[in-house]
């Protein structure tokens, strides 16, 4: 081994346990967009053949990808393991599973002339695919420690635009009705100053599945500098919005297309994290959730009737 590689070894570790190996395939999609070109080599490679790559040593993996010992080190580092022996381990387990009677993957992939049974069966794939990646790369201490400061919070803000906003006035709507103040700002103007009220006791959320949009991180960065505990929901770890963020909850980056916009994925995997974090605050509050709870439904239950049963 090179004494550059040796070197790069010797560095602090990463934070927290490596992920599970059943976790890298969808590591790997969330990293990827942010990698460098020669680390994206490397991290496809190893997400797309994981039996093979396993066999290799550190060596043999820089010569498949055509980069250096140096790069695959960085990239396993990047992707949560100490070290490259630590990732190689983690592919074997990956190919195990694979290999325990899984059913193949298919393509999500839309044509513009697929039939309807296909765009459903491909969507409802994709969703799937989605969902499981953000549970797996979804960082159980970052979202129990997000619970705990919303829980006992003196007020909720969350921010969001576009698709991002849908998905922020649902948790602010599910968290009122447990009895909790929160509010969802699409506008930045007012997502500012609301934010300039925050203090410390009070939380707001940041959703932006870039992680870069200005809009989002700007009243996130005016609640941290006020105090407030901050979150951040995006599928950029290493975004700028993280910055200004105590607590980061990382969603799938799902693959693009042109028929289905990031718009889409983003949300699915959102509306996860989000409805994560809202029962795992009911939980915390459920003496006083409850009731709330109830009371919303009895306050509704007659819009709900039908007009020839009343």
């Amino acid at each position: 081994m090179t004494d550059h590689v040796k070197e790069i070894f010797n560095t602090s570790q990463p934070t927290g346990l490596p992920p599970a190996p059943a976790a890298l395939a969808a590591k790997v999609r969330t990293l990827t967009p942010s990698l460098t070109r020669s680390m994206q080599r490397v991290a496809e490679a190893v997400a797309d053949n994981p039996a093979g790559c396993a066999a290799l040593t550190v060596t043999g993996l820089a010569e498949l990808t055509g980069t250096s010992e140096a790069t695959v080190v960085r990239t396993a580092r990047l992707l949560g393991y100490p070290g490259y022996r630590d990732l190689r381990l983690a592919l074997a387990g990956l190919a195990a599973h694979q290999q325990s009677g899984r059913a193949p993957s298919v393509t999500a992939d839309i044509a513009v002339d697929d039939p309807i049974s296909e765009v459903v069966a491909k969507l409802a794939y994709d969703e799937q695919q989605t969902l499981a990646d953000t549970a797996a790369g979804l960082d159980t201490v970052q979202l129990a420690a997000a619970v705990a400061a919303a829980a006992t919070a003196r007020r909720i803000d969350v921010y969001g635009v576009g698709a991002s906003s849908l998905v922020g006035m649902d948790l602010a709507q599910k968290l009122l009705r447990i009895g909790l103040i929160a509010h969802a700002h699409a506008d930045p103007h007012l997502a500012v100053t609301n934010a300039v009220q925050l203090r410390s006791g009070d939380v707001a959320i940041a959703i932006t599945h870039s992680g870069s949009t200005g809009d989002v991180i700007e009243p996130l960065r005016v609640a941290f500098e006020r105090g407030a505990t901050t979150v951040a929901i995006t599928g950029r770890p290493d975004g700028p919005v993280t910055q200004y963020a105590d607590h980061v909850l990382t969603t799938s980056t799902a693959r693009e297309s042109e028929l289905r916009p990031a718009a889409m994925s983003s949300r699915t995997s959102q509306l996860l994290v989000v409805d994560c974090l809202f029962i795992g605050v009911a939980q915390r509050t459920y003496e006083t959730a409850a009731p709330a709870l109830a009371a919303s439904y009895e306050a509704l239950a007659h819009r709900h009737t039908p007009r020839n049963a009343r």
